[in-house]
């Protein structure tokens, strides 16, 4: 089977200001991704698009989240990327988790959410401590509405503290950093195999 695999960065950057980091973390999973022939999909920057404030699929007119949450819901496999803010996830990220509070309420007969038998995996990155923080409350977040975390399914880069050097400053990427990476998109695609073939049952659903 074909995986295809898709990108959150939550970085409060639109498009076109300046490089994000993020970007640059997102890339090197995309990178160890298609070495397992996994199809790639994209980045949804998500500061380029109008996502309103709530917990529902729809929040009406406007609202960009449903076609984005169709493509994140396309793919097997969500790379969630963001930068850590004082010590946690950026806000856009948060706000998506709280969009996908929604699948909760839409469950199919035998109680699996939308997210079901697809893959999370986490890749952050920042200038301050927080990347632990960031990887339990994102994953918790995740699995909470029906994604599954692969082992070592986290990457992240942090700077010397009150240091003001970015991940995309870097003049060549840490090896310990790469071979992180490497381990998580081998893991994932693995995973995601599995999943594809003989995904999860269920329990079925009292009336």
């Amino acid at each position: 089977m074909t995986l295809k695999a898709i990108a959150i960065n939550a970085t409060l950057k639109p498009t076109g200001k300046e490089p994000s980091s993020t970007d640059k973390m997102i890339d090197l999973v995309r990178d160890q991704l298609k070495e397992h022939e996994v199809e790639w999909a994209g980045t949804i920057r998500l500061a380029d698009h109008r996502i309103k404030w709530g917990v529902s699929s729809d929040e009406g007119d406007g609202d960009e989240w449903p076609e984005l949450r169709r493509r994140i819901l396309a793919a097997d496999i969500l790379v969630f990327g963001t930068p850590i803010w004082m010590g946690q996830l950026s806000s856009p990220a948060k706000l998506v988790l709280e969009r996908m509070d929604a699948f909760l309420s839409e469950t199919d007969d035998r109680g699996r959410t939308p997210a079901s038998g697809k893959l999370a995996v986490a890749a952050i990155v920042g200038n301050e401590d927080g990347a632990h923080r960031c990887t339990a409350d994102l994953f918790q977040a995740l699995n909470d509405v029906g994604w599954t975390i692969p082992a070592g399914g986290a990457t992240y880069w942090v700077g010397e503290a009150m240091n003001k050097k970015d991940f995309k400053d870097l003049p060549e990427v840490p090896e310990q950093v790469t071979a992180t990476v490497a381990a998580l998109a081998s893991n994932a695609a693995h995973l995601a195999k599995l999943l594809g073939n003989d995904t999860y049952k269920g329990v079925e659903q009292k009336a």
